[in-house]
Formats: structure tokens, sequence, C-alpha cells
């Protein structure tokens, strides 16, 4: 069998500590931590393909983490739980509907707005296990955004075509301050006392932060586009996604101040749905080419340690 210095020319060093800078793919032994370890080169934050949801769809909306998450809705109309690595049926919306908005956690969702003939205001909770129809939105919309951190507290904005944002209590839809333009195919992540919503049809970079109070128009996205996707807060976000047209696959970080262009998704889509935070985000689903594709955001590279059991 060959041995590694006849290989890489070199023995494997023994080091009290990681070395500072090492060389993709150099292996030394950490004789403190007594482990094999390995550089997979610099740390960078990219898409990973993650498995393919049972049914491909677009138009959906999703809540939770990159973990946890709950997709809902869309053509076709469907539920699925996932689980940090496969995606399971579970039992669908009452009024199935695309276009639709949603906010919460993966046991404990609001799914609002959507089209299945016609803009609805319809309202459902999700618990866990089954669906519930709640208070309606005051204005019948879709295409619409959502923002929220459960099924008790979210902020629906936007739609088609409208201004309009609504918040929920856990029991009634009240309205608030508008949005300073009326858009719609546009996406938001946050909460409801503070979120954010960026791009719209036709395609633009307008970007809003809603303060609990009133929106303010901020930093525009560095690419218009319509139907995109997010993760994250008012503070740290992701947008990936969307048409300018065409269908993109560009990803933008958002820290508060300004979005930043970051690595692209591996399969461009629009309509697709998002969760999760800025440094670990999900997609999946999406059009032009009906899809069930997932990624997974999040680090690459770094020091490895070598499992030799």
């Amino acid at each position: 069998m060959a041995e590694y210095k006849g290989i890489n020319g070199t023995k494997i060093q023994n080091y009290t500590s990681d070395p500072d800078n090492p060389l993709q793919g150099q292996v030394w032994y950490n004789e403190t931590s007594s482990t094999l370890k390995f550089s997979a080169g610099p740390l960078v934050d990219s898409w990973a393909t993650g498995n393919s949801m049972n049914t491909e769809r677009y138009a959906l909306a999703g809540t939770g983490t990159q973990t946890t998450t709950l997709a809902f809705g869309g053509l076709p109309s469907a539920t699925e739980s996932y689980n940090g690595t496969n995606w399971t049926e579970v039992n669908n919306l009452n009024s199935g509907r695309y276009g639709l908005a949603g906010a919460g956690t993966n046991t404990a969702a609001l799914a609002f707005g959507g089209d299945p003939s016609g803009p609805k205001a319809l309202t459902e909770t999700w618990n866990g296990t089954n669906w519930t129809e709640v208070n309606d939105l005051n204005t019948a919309k879709w295409l619409l955004a959502g923002a929220g951190a459960s099924n008790t507290a979210a902020l629906a904005f936007g739609g088609a075509v409208t201004a309009t944002t609504e918040n929920w209590n856990g029991t009634n839809w009240t309205e608030v301050n508008d949005l300073n333009e009326a858009k719609y195919k546009l996406a938001g992540v946050g909460t409801n006392t503070a979120a954010l919503a960026f791009g719209a049809e036709p395609a633009t970079v307008n970007t809003e932060l809603w303060n609990g109070t009133n929106w303010t128009e901020v930093n525009n996205l560095n690419t218009a586009r319509n139907a995109a996707a997010g993760a994250g807060t008012n503070t740290a976000a992701l947008a990936f996604g969307g048409e300018a047209p065409p269908p993109l696959a560009l990803t933008e970080s958002w820290n508060g101040t300004n979005w930043t262009e970051v690595n692209d998704l591996n399969t461009a889509r629009y309509w697709l749905g998002g969760s999760g935070t800025q440094t670990a985000g999900l997609a999946f689903g999406g059009a032009p080419s009906v899809s069930g594709a997932t990624e997974e955001w999040g680090e690459t590279g770094g020091i490895k340690t070598i499992d030799t059991d």
C-alpha cells in the first residue's frame, strides 16, 4: 500500500496546535488534541445541494430553520416538513393555494393570502400536525410577503397590487402603515416588529425596512429582481433567486446597511421558497422548470478532523 510520503513527497508533520495558514489539502497531526487534521481550503459561504422535495412546485411559502423547515402551498399545493436531511409529506392546507405568504416555525406556522381562483384573504394556523382556518386578512391578496417568528405574531405586506400592511396578534389582523410603494412578487424576512422587504414586479432593487410602526426606504439590492426568496432578519438577511428576467441564481447578503453579492445558487430559479438565517439558509422549489430542488447555505472549507477509527 502506498504511504502518504510516497504520494505527497513529505511526511505528516506533528504540531502542538493547528498551523495558522495551512495549504489546501495539507495534513498534520495535532499532538494536543491527538487528532489527525487537514485543510479543506479557506472558509467560504456557498450553496450545497440537498435532497429534493417529494412534490415539485413553485409559488410556495416556507418557515423555520435550515434543519426544521415547513414548506406549504404552491402549484401544486402541498405541505412538507424538512429535518435537515429529508422532506416528509404532512397534512395539507384546508384551502390549497399558491402565491401565498407565511410566518412562524416548523411546528407553529401561519399561512395567509394566495390564489386558488382569485386573491384570497384566507389565513390558516399550523400546530405541528394540522392546519386550522382562523380569521381572514382585511384585504384579499396574493403574491405578497410575510414575516414573523411564530403563528401568533406576524406581518403581511404588499401583494398584487397594494402597499397595505397588516399585523397579526394571534387572533385578528389589523391594518397598519403601508409600504412606501405598492408592490407584488416581493420577498420578506424578519418579525412583525422588525422586517425587511425587497425586490418586486416589475424587477426592482427597492428595499424597505419596518421598525414596528413605519416602512423606510434603505439601500437597494445590487441586482433588480422579482419573485425572489429570503432568509434571516432585518439586520442580517439573504436574498436569493428571482427573475430579472431571466431566472437568477444570484445571492446577496444584507448587513443592516448594504447588500453584497455572494456565491450563487447552483440552480437559477424564481418563485422559490426560503427559510433559515443569513448564515444557514434553505432554498427549495421554484420555476421555470417546476422544481423540488433543495439547497443549503453555509460555510465550506476550513480545518477538518479525519476520523481514524
